[in-house]
């Protein structure tokens, strides 16, 4: 199992910027896919953005594509959510999961941070 914190959620205005962290610990977090998803209340939690554990794949949802960017740093165990340009639509708690195949699917993560909560003003 690795443990997963997210960090660096906050009110931020319309057309401002963001990056969020997800920091592991526990099982070598360098073998694991990392996804991003988010989750308003009464709605099911969305896929974002995911990124193979080499760092060399990416997937994004069609809603986010040109303005959030994953990346990671296996050095420090940490996966990165830059968002750009964030709109009021963006605001819900930001997760980050570790699974063994970056897809899309909530099932397919078994580890899950505690959320990190955006909130954008228009």
């Amino acid at each position: 199992q690795v443990q997963l914190v997210e960090s660096g959620g906050g009110l931020v205005q319309a057309g401002g910027s963001l990056r969020l962290s997800c920091a592991a610990s526990g099982r070598t977090f360098i073998i694991f896919a990392v996804g991003w998803f988010r989750q308003v209340p009464g709605k099911e939690r969305e896929f974002i953005a995911t990124i193979n554990w080499r760092g060399g794949r990416t997937r994004y949802a069609d809603s986010v594509k040109g303005r959030f960017t994953i990346s990671r740093d296996n050095a420090n165990n940490t996966v990165y959510l830059q968002i750009d340009n964030l709109k009021p639509e963006d605001t819900a708690v930001y997760y980050c999961a570790a699974g063994p195949v970056a897809t899309m699917q909530v099932a397919d993560f078994g580890s899950w941070g505690q959320g990190t909560q955006v909130t954008v003003s228009s």
